[in-house]
């Protein structure tokens, strides 16, 4: 018979067991436990949860090494358990799993080595955690990072090329010689170029960066020849908020031509704007040459009045404008007498000399409103805007007169010229161009063939037409006298 005493013990002893079998088979984390030769003695029910590997399997495994571990963690950690073997130093480190699936699953494993009760034999025991949820969170945060820093490295990489863009930009701006200036939209400076110094006055190394358009304006108003009109041309524009803007033409004081325009610049958003740039244009010699070539086609070259071709442009102009106020336009056909005498005695420069002098001579005669031409080569023409038979006849008397009265020395001998005049009326002689100029004509001729150095005004009705050839070109044609 087996001692009341020991049958208690054993009893407390199967309980103490059960209870502990439990607490192993129910904690949450992997807990195992082998041999010295790392062969596996135990394990908790919990490898299962984490691999999908039953205990039985484990257990049944001839290396369970080889069968739970990764096998990219697989020598490293064999390495360093049989350390803790040798030296019964533990190990804490991080590990990945064979999953059924074979997915990973990420584990911190903590190894220490316990004394057996027989013969000082030694066992390792493993506590491990779940760590895979940490772990994806880490790989998670890495590629956040990693991402990150990518995108740090293009922005990095992107203003480096956009910084050299804008050098790039800024020294092809600078080489141009249209002036620009950038404002965003609190009307402060963003952006100019070394040619709209040059224009506006600054020196070359002034710094306008931030500078507000009230203090722009108000060290541009001493330059401009209407500074008031120029800004009220700027408020215009920002105000009626103008797309782009139209060529405008503004002087300075010391004389230059310059046009602006200027265009809203669009942000990346629709409809957002940034700013306004302007574009300035210094024209003043592009002007001058433009005078310059209407001057050539529109005047004598040797005596600098107004040739054939103006002449009929004026003539079509007063004639409408005379029509539709009601009034009349008066018409000298000059042609002068011995002209041609000069020519052939003393040459043509002596003829160029006779003509000079004689314009000269006629420009102290007409008044501001009355307009003088050469419409050929010793015929001449003057408009007279609302014009009457009487003024018509006083200033043909003083056109005989100044010019009957002219004398030139050639080779030690005097001569001179005299003029024959014929007058026309617009309405009462002619009701256009044409028959205008052909009652001027018939009167001149009359007053030639009745002795010259005279003038004649012209009988001819508004009503009579009559169509006389027209010259294409604006250089006087040689007539003979």
């Amino acid at each position: 018979m087996i001692p009341w005493s020991r049958l208690a013990a054993k009893k407390q002893s199967d309980a103490q067991l059960a209870l502990l079998r439990q607490v192993a088979e129910g904690v949450h984390g992997i807990e195992a436990v082998f041999d010295r030769e790392l062969r596996l003695l135990w394990i908790s029910p919990s490898i299962e949860r984490v691999t999908g590997m039953t205990p039985q399997e484990c257990l049944a495994a001839d290396d369970i090494l080889a069968m739970l571990v990764h096998e990219s963690d697989r020598a490293h950690c064999r390495r360093l358990i049989t350390q803790v073997v040798a030296d019964g130093v533990a190990q804490d480190f991080e590990l990945r799993l064979r999953r059924r699936d074979g997915e990973a699953a990420w584990v911190a494993s903590h190894w220490r080595a316990v004394a057996g009760a027989e013969h000082g034999a030694v066992a390792l025991r493993l506590s491990a955690e779940d760590i895979q949820t940490r772990k994806e969170t880490e790989y998670k945060l890495l590629e956040t990072v990693t991402e990150l820093r990518r995108a740090q490295a293009l922005r990095e990489h992107y203003l480096l090329r956009s910084n050299d863009e804008r050098q790039r930009l800024a020294a092809l701006l600078n080489l141009i010689r249209l002036g620009i200036i950038f404002m965003d939209q609190d009307r402060r400076v963003l952006y100019y170029n070394r040619a709209m110094l040059e224009i506006w006055g600054y020196p070359l190394d002034a710094h306008l960066i931030g500078m507000r358009e009230s203090v722009l304006q108000s060290r541009a108003a001493p330059l401009l020849e209407d500074a008031q009109a120029y800004f009220a041309h700027v408020a215009e524009v920002l105000n009626t908020r103008q797309p782009i803007s139209d060529a405008y033409e503004f002087r300075f004081a010391d004389g230059r031509i310059v046009t602006d325009r200027s265009a809203v610049v669009a942000g990346a958003s629709e409809g957002h704007r940034i700013g306004r740039v302007w574009i300035y244009e210094d024209v003043t010699e592009a002007r001058r040459i433009s005078a310059q070539l209407i001057s050539m086609a529109e005047r004598d070259p040797l005596t600098n009045i107004f040739n054939r071709r103006r002449f009929h442009e004026e003539l079509e102009r007063m004639l409408a404008d005379a029509a539709r106020r009601g009034t009349a336009v008066g018409l000298l056909g000059i042609d002068l007498d011995g002209f041609k005498p000069i020519n052939d005695a003393f040459g043509h420069q002596a003829g160029d000399q006779v003509l000079v002098g004689l314009v000269e001579r006629v420009g102290g005669v007409v008044r501001r409103n009355e307009m003088f031409f050469r419409v050929g080569g010793d015929e001449f023409a003057m408009l007279v805007p609302d014009a009457r038979a009487s003024a018509m006849s006083e200033l043909a008397n003083r056109l005989c007169d100044s010019i009957g009265g002219l004398v030139f020395e050639f080779d030690g001998r005097q001569t001179g010229v005299t003029a024959s005049i014929g007058i026309a009326l617009f309405p009462d002689n002619g009701f256009d161009a044409e028959s205008l100029i052909l009652a001027a004509d018939e009167a001149m001729y009359r007053s030639k063939a009745e002795g010259r150095n005279r003038w004649t005004l012209s009988a001819r009705g508004g009503g009579e037409s009559a169509r006389i050839p027209a010259s294409s070109s604006d250089e006087p044609d040689s007539k003979e006298d």
